[in-house]
């Protein structure tokens, strides 16, 4: 009889890697399996392991589904999975449905041939592209199987109107205030609009997609470069309305590079051609917009026509929305940094942002959509305890929360976290804010300044200061809610929160992981995060 010697256990991923406890435990068993030893050396993988390999199984999980991987990261973690889960990989999995799906589903409907856009999601941009391109390259190189995983949802274009990027309704601009002090480095507006004739309605803890248009000196700069006339008729309209409306101006496309390929030659046409292809040679591809591209590329004239069509189509925006409609029926308000910033001379805008920021006029009307939020919604009990971590723009939704909760008189306890960089000048809705901590509705404020003090202090760091009482809410079976950036806060809020659960919670590090994991699962942890 044949000896049989168990594999011994492979721990490749250490625990400092950037990874969860899932996450690690998936990449350890895939890789464990591809170096499984017996006593004579390798053993062969079973059929069923090397169809796995292969990509003809699927165990259900996404591990990569997390917002504050990288994409080869979540690339790694999806290795070996079918295609259409390697799809699903490639997005930037924060489920925001700027793409008029969530992650999986878009990525279905890529594999079914469903949606041919492979350029939807917003928040992977050109990276994700180009990632989906390759993968649907491999998909329509496969061999059909006669086999399809079961159909995505119906096409967003077939929902209510004002509930998808499809389906727009209009709204209209009310007015813009500054939420910033004069001192600050920042400039944050907070933006109301009136939805009274728009037919919609929308939730606390929602999301508002905003169609902006571009700058017209953005326009007008690029429509001189390329020699043509702003009259000139391009799919129905001029092209200086077609560019200011319909076409992303930032970043530079792909295929306008390859469009430059085709009027140049020589190492202009090698140099083109490598940027369309990813390389970057010149280390600027970062930076180039469409007319940093044709200030590169200086002398090349395309037609107006072709020019537009190497073009993406300018994308909706999504900000979380900072309004309760049962605190101000008819009306939507929104908590938006203008992006401003220098590359070499030049000053760059975000386009959404400074348009709401100083280009649209008050009473424009402008197109809108409700994004319905994944989750990211108050407990059903009005009686759970609610900790709130949201820093800078973060605070958008939590203070939709806080009037949702004071207008249906929820009686659970509130704490929220917000912190900026000072205090003096930063404090974002410090009246509104101070009047509910008076009244009792807000339990409790904890605030952190990075700039105040000789050394930077984040909410994360506040966290840790009063750990043992956070701990305490948790053990009352509050619910935590986490908003703004998902490279770093989130990380860092997470990693604050397992700290404090393993040190007030008496718990190992790897229970402490397991956990946050377990909050997540029950619903108890939930992210907006961008």
């Amino acid at each position: 009889m044949t000896k049989i010697t168990q594999p011994q256990r492979l721990d490749l991923i250490p625990p400092s890697a950037p990874f969860s406890e899932e996450q690690r435990a998936w990449l350890n068993g895939f890789f464990a399996g591809l170096m499984s030893m017996d006593d004579a050396g390798v053993v062969a993988l079973s059929p069923a392991e090397n169809a796995a390999i292969a990509g003809d199984a699927d165990d259900g999980a996404a591990p990569w589904h997390d917002p504050t991987l990288q994409l080869q990261e979540r690339m790694t973690l999806a290795q070996g999975r079918p295609l259409r889960r390697r799809m699903m990989a490639a997005m930037a999995q924060q489920d925001c449905g700027q793409c008029g799906y969530d992650c999986q589903n878009y990525a279905e409907a890529l594999f079914t041939h469903k949606e041919e856009r492979l350029n939807l999601c917003a928040p992977g941009g050109k990276e994700t592209a180009r990632m989906l391109k390759t993968l649907a390259q491999e998909r329509d190189a496969a061999p059909s199987t006669g086999m399809e995983p079961p159909a995505p949802p119906s096409s967003p274009s077939t929902s209510a109107p004002g509930r998808s990027r499809d389906n727009p309704v209009e709204a209209i601009f009310l007015s813009r205030r500054r939420l910033n002090k004069p001192a600050s480095e920042k400039e944050t507006w907070h933006i109301e609009f009136d939805l009274s004739r728009s037919g919609i309605d929308y939730s606390a803890g929602d999301s508002l997609g905003v169609f902006a248009q571009n700058d017209l000196g953005l326009v007008d700069q690029i429509i001189a470069m390329i020699g043509a006339s702003p009259l000139a008729p391009v799919k129905g309209k001029s092209l200086r309305e077609a560019l200011r409306d319909d076409y992303a101006l930032s970043p530079a496309p792909d295929r306008l590079f390859e469009l430059i390929s085709f009027l140049t030659g020589g190492e202009t046409r090698a140099k083109a051609r490598a940027l369309a292809q990813g390389e970057d040679r010149d280390n600027d591809a970062a930076d180039l917009d469409v007319l940093a591209a044709l200030m590169k590329f200086p002398g090349v004239r395309p037609h107006a026509e072709a020019f537009v069509e190497a073009l993406e189509p300018l994308q909706p925006r999504l900000y979380s929305i900072s309004s309760s409609p049962k605190a101000a029926p008819g009306r939507v308000s929104l908590t938006v940094d203008a992006v401003r910033y220098k590359i070499g001379k030049r000053l760059r805008k975000g386009v959404a942002s400074t348009f709401l920021a100083e280009r649209i006029e008050s009473e424009a009307p402008l197109k809108v959509y409700v994004q319905a939020s994944h989750g990211f919604s108050l407990p059903d009990d009005p009686n759970a305890p609610v900790v709130m971590i949201g820093p800078g723009t973060g605070v958008a939704p939590f203070r939709a929360f806080l009037q949702e909760r004071e207008a249906v008189g929820a009686h659970g306890r509130n704490w929220l976290f917000f912190g900026h960089q000072r205090s003096d000048c930063d404090f974002f809705y410090a009246d509104e804010l101070n009047a509910m901590k008076s009244s009792g509705l807000l339990t409790r404020l904890s605030l952190a300044w990075s700039r105040d003090g000789s050394e930077k202090f984040y909410v994360q760091d506040r966290m840790r200061e009063v750990g043992r009482d956070l701990f305490a809410w948790l053990a009352d079976g509050a619910h935590i809610y986490v908003c703004g950036d998902a490279k770093r806060m989130a990380k860092d809020v997470e990693r604050a929160l397992v700290d404090i659960v393993a040190q007030y919670g008496a718990r190992a590090t790897d229970e402490a992981v397991a956990f946050v994991a377990e909050l997540k699962k029950s619903g108890r942890y939930r992210q907006d995060v961008y």
